[in-house]
């Protein structure tokens, strides 16, 4: 499979997860229940090396994401994530 296929295959995977995420402010449970049920859709229906194509996708996109919001704030996207994701 060719990676643009399969970036083509992905997108919709990602962009369905980061909505199931963000869609309910007030509800973080249902989000991350959705979020479960789209991994674990992924995982039966797909296999394993899609998963994998997912799972780069959408890290791919969180750092895109981090870059530009690290840009409007005049920051490093290291030290952003950095702050971001201290634990």
């Amino acid at each position: 499979m060719s990676d643009l296929f399969a970036e083509r295959q992905t997108r919709p995977l990602v962009l369905e997860a980061m909505r199931a995420v963000l869609s309910d402010d007030h509800n973080y449970e249902r989000g991350f229940a959705a979020l479960n049920d789209l991994v674990d859709r992924v995982v039966r229906e797909e296999g394993a090396g899609r998963l994998r194509d997912f799972a780069v996708a959408l890290s791919l996109a969180l750092a895109t994401a981090l870059e530009r919001v690290a840009q409007e704030q005049r920051l490093a996207a290291e030290d952003l994530v950095d702050v971001w994701f201290a634990g």
